[in-house]
Parts: C-alpha cells; structure tokens; sequence
C-alpha cells in the first residue's frame, strides 16, 4: 500500500464525513418540515381506509373520495377546538386575574392541612420545606406568561397546519407517491417484492392507527363521564388531555394520572382538604384505574393483535429498547417503525430462522 493509496482513502473518509454531517445538518435545519411530513403521514394512513371504501363502496371518484375525508377529519377537528378552545380561554381569562398573594396562602394552606391529616407536622419534612422557603422562590408570575406566549405561536400553529393538511391531500390523492420515490433506490428485480411489502406496510400501519384512535376515543369517554359524574371542573379538557397523553406506552398513563391528581387539588385551592379535595382526589383515582384496566386488558391487546399482529412481550421488549434509545420519540414510534421492518424482513430476508419465527403471523 502505498502513500498515494492511503491519502486517497484518507480524503475520502474525509468527504464521507462531512456528507453525512451536511446532511444531518440539512435534516436538522427541515426539522419542522419533516414533522409536518410525518404527521401528514400518520393522518393519510387513518383516512387510507375511509378513502378506499368511498372508492370501493360507494364508487366515488378518488379526488371526490380524498375531499370528503378531508372534510371529516376537518369536521372532527373542529369539534375538538370547539370543546377546548372556550375551556383554555376561560382559564386564559382567570389566570390573568389571579391574585397571586392568596394563591401561595392557599398552597401553603393547602399544605399545613395535608401535613396536618398524615399526621406529618412533626416530622423532618415540615421543618426542611419551611427552611427552604419554597412557597416564595415559586414565581407565580408565569403563568399568565405562558398564556401569552401560547396566543403568540397562534401563527405558527396555523401555518404548520396548513401544511399538514396540503400534504396529507396529496397523500391520499396518490397513495403511491412515497412508494414511487422509494422504488427509484430499489435493485431491478426486487421492485415487485418492495411493492408487496409496502402495501402490506400501509394495511398494518392504517389498521394500527385507526385502533389507537378507537382507544383515545374510548379513554376520553370513560375519563369524561367519570370526571362529570365526580363533579370535576373542564372535566371534558381533561379527559381530552390525559387520554391524548396515554398514546406514549408505559409513561403516558402516569403523567396523565399525575396531572389529573395535580388538576383536582389546584382546582380546589380554597377547600378543605379532608373533607373535600381528598375524597374527590380518591374518586379521580377510581376513574384512572378503571380506565387502565379496560386500556390496558381490552383496547391494548385487541389492538396490537388485530393490527400489528405481535406478542405483548415483544412489544414491551420493542417500546422498552426505543425507549432506552430515543427517549420519548423512541416510545410513540416503536411500535409502528418495528412493524414496518418486520414486513421488509419478511419480504427480502425469508429464509433466516430468527425472521421467520418473528414474522410467523404476518
């Protein structure tokens, strides 16, 4: 080997490099409009399914079968907005007006009376907290802040909005078009294995994201009545919320539950906390386990099996290593990224053991 050899290999090592780095520069720098891309993706995928039966059903043409899909799911959307954005306003409006003096008196309040029903007002915990004078590094202030800064990004919500639902016509329009873009990398020779694959991908995905919509739907339903039948304030906002949240596996019904018990105790700041906020906070308690438990034994399995047709365990060994990986990204798109490769596998690796045990029910 000699030199002109090595500085060859040297130099192109060197361009490999900075390619990759100019790309992932690029990628970082279209970030918002990759997201856009992959929501619309997500969102084709749903309406997949109510396209092909307008088409196939009720022999519509495609453009005209695209357009009322648009507008249901714009339908849907609305309503939602409907539903919260009054809710947000009117807390918007009541943030505004706090008075931030009797807000840390009745948290500090809130706290002697919770100390004082465990029987904690002796202990280490009282006299640390009181030390450490949290109440007053708390800046309250924020709040009202916050609700500015969420009206300021009005602008730029509309705007990737907008994009979504361009996109997302397109993609419903020509569900090929990505198909199409990919078959232009692919070997001669595997084109008509990559289509097999991804349209099999589309039908397992579509199923997938339809089932997770009929399980938020479910929970917000349970979350609802249960909050409404409790008394609870913006029970519908809530509910929205924590069922939205329980889409992250695992971590998702946590924080939802967290915020529901945190929203119910700073909901009624100026009451008593044995005789109102603790048992109200019980009951909140009772509607989250009810709603895991259908989540969790009902929803879940039928739609894991029915859809991306795989074992809990191996879901859970999935979520749990993307988890580990990527953090919170790695949760929401473990599943739905493990089953496209599953079916890629299936299709150009089909005589490897490990795949075909893996791939058995698909």
């Amino acid at each position: 080997m000699n030199s002109k050899t090595i500085s060859n290999g040297i130099l192109r090592a060197i361009g490999i490099i900075l390619g990759v780095a100019l790309l992932l520069f690029f990628l970082y720098k279209i970030q918002s409009v990759i997201t856009y891309v992959a929501i619309a993706a997500v969102i084709s995928l749903i309406g997949r399914p109510i396209v092909l039966f307008l088409e196939n059903k009720l022999k519509f043409k495609n453009t005209l079968a695209v357009i009322f899909t648009m507008l249901i799911f714009f339908g849907v959307f609305a309503g939602i907005m409907a539903l919260i954005i009054p809710l947000l306003i009117k807390q918007g409006e009541n943030l505004s007006l706090i008075n931030i003096e009797e807000l840390q008196t009745n948290v500090e309040n809130l706290y002697n009376e919770i100390l004082t029903h465990f029987d904690l007002h002796k202990s280490d915990i009282k006299e640390s907290l009181k030390e450490s004078n949290l109440a007053s590094k708390i800046d309250f202030s924020i709040l009202p802040n916050f609700i500015n800064s969420v009206i300021s990004s009005f602008g730029n919500f509309s705007i990737g909005l907008f994009s979504v639902l361009f996109i997302t016509f397109f993609f419903l329009k020509d569900n090929k078009m990505f198909e199409n873009s990919i078959l232009t990398i692919i070997p001669k020779g595997k084109e008509a294995r990559w289509k097999r694959s991804s349209n099999k991908i589309k039908d397992l995905l579509s199923r997938y994201f339809v089932g997770l919509i009929c399980q938020i739907s479910i929970l917000f339903i349970i979350y609802t009545v249960g909050l409404l039948i409790i008394g609870m304030e913006n029970a519908i906002l809530i509910a929205f919320l924590c069922a939205l949240i329980n889409l992250i596996p695992y971590l998702g019904p946590a924080i939802g539950g967290l915020l529901m018990i945190i929203l119910t105790t700073t909901s009624n700041l100026g009451e008593s906390f044995s005789d109102f906020i603790l048992p109200k906070t019980l009951w909140v308690i009772v509607v989250i386990v009810v709603g895991q438990l259908i989540d969790n034994f009902i929803s879940q399995p039928v739609i894991f099996s029915k859809s991306v047709k795989s074992h809990p365990l191996e879901i859970f060994l999935v979520i749990l290593i993307a988890g580990i990986l990527f953090g919170i990204v790695g949760l929401v798109v473990a599943v739905p990224a493990y089953t496209a490769i599953k079916v890629i596998l299936k299709t150009f690796v089909t005589d490897n053991k490990i795949v075909k045990k893996l791939t058995k029910n698909l």
